[in-house]
């Protein structure tokens, strides 16, 4: 079957179509140029050298509120900027300009005929002649009130933000302060100090340390770990504490002390989520006569005591096969006695300090460290000790990334001749 009819029809539609399509386009082209610059979703302006405004479109015009004749040969570009702007704009705009040839995407602030004050972010660019030197000023300026908006409300975000992360500080601060003794007790025969150093305020630890008087003149005392951080780790800390309290006044045995803590720990935090800690608990009981105390210490996988001696040596005190606290039902718990005579100190500590990070990529201060730290001090006090950890913490500064505990003891020379040298 022949459609030669209609399909010539079809055709001659079609070119019709195009030649409608073609003639559309013409228009715009020649009508584009002019309305694209006078109504851009930009402002335009052009100027002299001297600054005088020559040519200025629709959008800007509109924006400012002024007509055409209140500003082409009347006013210059700096006229239209704020008292600010026009400082900024003669001290920096303008001599950048005049040495880079453009400038873009600076901040600045147009004053409207009604006073109204309008962000826009301003690019200028000079036009040179065949000769290269230099004729006018193209400057294009954009609408830059939802951007002021936006980075005013970031910038309110940002203070609410940093007035909330303060407000936390203060609750862990204020938190962490509760869960050590305000003061140390004082030990007839004894000198006693501590340190607690936090390595991030926006957390809580869960390091924990006390001195406290038992039956019969003597003393206990305990320093401890718990795992993680945060709340928590705050209130596992807090029952630790207080149960190891209260379990040395019921038995101060410090192996029973321990045992307790376990079984407390293990019944609280026995589902999905369990809690431990490390602990190492000690038994004060003075000597009397001989001067010194006697000191039996009890550890649940913590790190082992520093016992620096009067004669100048160093040395960890042994506490093998001590669990961890918490984990196992029944938890094997590792004891020793040792004395502390007068001149010796004792220093107890949890592992922030020997896992802090050194000035090498990658190698923690370490054990062997700390031991060859405690013998550069031998001999020593607890107050001098605690000092020169701390100093140490601080030079170790931001490789130290979790809390540490110090409490330290020792036993003063009687003799006032000896104490002096």
């Amino acid at each position: 079957m022949c459609h030669t009819g209609d399909d010539q029809d079809d055709n001659a539609s079609a070119e019709e179509g195009a030649v409608d399509d073609a003639a559309l386009f013409s228009a715009l082209l020649e009508d584009s140029a002019e309305d694209l610059y006078e109504h851009a979703p930009c402002g335009y302006l052009s100027t002299l050298l001297d600054g005088k405004i020559a040519k200025v479109n629709t959008t800007l015009l509109d924006w400012l509120g002024y007509r055409r004749g209140d500003l082409v040969s009347r006013k210059q570009f700096s006229d239209l900027l704020t008292v600010g702007g026009r400082l900024y704009h003669e001290t920096h705009f303008a001599p950048l300009l005049r040495m880079q040839g453009e400038i873009r995407g600076i901040a600045l602030e147009l004053k409207a005929a009604d006073g109204r004050q309008l962000p826009v972010l301003v690019t200028s660019t000079v036009k040179t002649g065949s000769d290269g030197e230099p004729l006018l000023i193209r400057t294009t300026l954009f609408d830059a009130r939802d951007r002021r908006a936006y980075e005013e409300e970031l910038l309110r975000a940002r203070k609410e933000s940093e007035r909330e992360r303060e407000r936390l500080q203060q609750l862990n601060t204020t938190l962490q302060a509760t869960l050590l003794p305000p003061a140390l007790a004082d030990v007839p025969g004894l000198d006693v100090a501590a340190h607690y150093h936090i390595a991030s305020v926006d957390e809580v630890g869960g390091d924990f340390y006390d001195l406290f008087p038992l039956a019969g003149g003597t003393w206990g005392m305990f320093l401890g770990d718990v795992c993680g951080k945060g709340a928590a780790a705050a209130a596992v800390t807090s029952l630790a504490r207080y149960t190891l309290r209260a379990a040395a006044v019921y038995d101060p045995d410090p192996a029973a002390v321990l045992g307790n803590l376990n079984t407390v720990l293990n019944h609280e935090y026995n589902g999905t989520d369990p809690r431990f800690c490390t602990v190492v608990f000690g038994l004060l009981t003075p000597e009397g006569d001989r001067g010194g105390f006697r000191i039996t210490l009890a550890s649940g996988g913590h790190p082992p005591a520093l016992l620096i001696r009067a004669d100048g040596t160093a040395a960890y005190i042994p506490t093998p096969g001590g669990q961890l606290i918490g984990v196992l039902p029944d938890a094997h718990i590792s004891t020793t006695t040792l004395r502390l005579d007068p001149g010796d100190t004792l220093v107890l500590h949890t592992d922030g300090l020997t896992e802090a990070h050194t000035a090498n990529v990658g190698d923690r201060y370490g054990d062997e460290a700390l031991l060859d730290f405690a013998r550069e001090l031998a001999p020593t006090t607890a107050a001098h000790a605690i000092t020169a950890i701390r100093d140490l913490l601080d030079t170790l500064g931001t490789g130290v990334d979790d809390d540490t505990a110090v409490l330290a003891v020792s036993v003063p020379h009687t003799d006032p001749e000896e104490e002096r040298q």
